[in-house]
């Protein structure tokens, strides 16, 4: 039987990336809603095996702006109560950190390139221990606090809570582990003017590309696919 994964979208640039062949390698057909343009709120919180929140540019804090927010926020809080799988990145774990009741605020700094995570002793025994050792792309200047409720399992030396979950059915990461080689590409031609106020040279970036995005496409297919094995040992591939 065919499972159903919805992906919350906030950026046509912004998507599964090289997470999506293993959601089809698993047996979930997938569904993007595009946030800014769809109603959030027509979506069951509880109807789909898997639910995916992806990045954006927005902040959880800028709901006033986004109004969607405010809809992802209480789909996410209700999913969660219900013990519904998630999987939130960047932003998504963002918000699922603040459906958890926690807040969400700008960081010490703005980071943008490869960056590692180290995992933390609950996190070495998850499938977040796989990227371990493994630099990680990350495009991000807000953080949150860790919800009551979780388990962190990574953090970083310019952020502490870079990774929580809630048992086996709920992971939050706040690197990017979806993004391949193109979408990198895509994102810092369109944020040309960010990555050079922020003081980052494009041509490094690129550079770090070429010697980190193979071993993270690695870690983060192993990560994401022993994470869907564990909703449901008996559909492991």
């Amino acid at each position: 039987m065919t499972r159903t994964a919805v992906v919350l979208r906030h950026d046509a640039t912004i998507h599964l990336g090289n997470l999506e062949p293993v959601l089809l390698e698993y047996g979930y057909t997938v569904r993007y809603v595009d946030t800014l343009t769809e109603d959030v709120r027509a979506i069951d919180p509880e109807a789909a095996d898997l639910l995916v929140v992806l990045g954006g540019e927005m902040g959880v804090y800028e709901a006033d702006r986004f109004p969607a927010l405010h809809d992802e926020v209480e789909l996410l809080r209700q999913r969660l109560t219900a013990a519904r799988p998630v999987f939130g990145v960047c932003l998504g774990a963002q918000l699922m950190a603040n459906a958890l009741g926690s807040r969400v605020y700008r960081g010490p700094t703005n980071e943008i390139g490869y960056r590692a995570v180290e995992p933390t002793t609950a996190g070495a025994d998850s499938p977040v221990r796989h990227v371990a050792g493994v630099p990680v792309f990350q495009w991000h200047s807000d953080t949150f606090d860790l919800p009551d409720t979780v388990t962190r399992l990574a953090g970083s030396p310019q952020y502490g809570n870079e990774a929580f979950a809630i048992g086996n059915w709920a992971l939050a990461v706040q690197f990017h582990p979806e993004v391949t080689d193109e979408m990198h590409e895509v994102w810092l031609i369109a944020s040309e003017a960010e990555v050079a106020a922020e003081g980052f040279d494009p041509a490094a970036l690129r550079r770090d590309r070429e010697r980190y995005s193979s071993g993270m496409q690695r870690a983060s297919r192993a990560m994401f696919s022993e994470w869907l094995g564990g909703l449901d040992p008996q559909r492991n591939p």
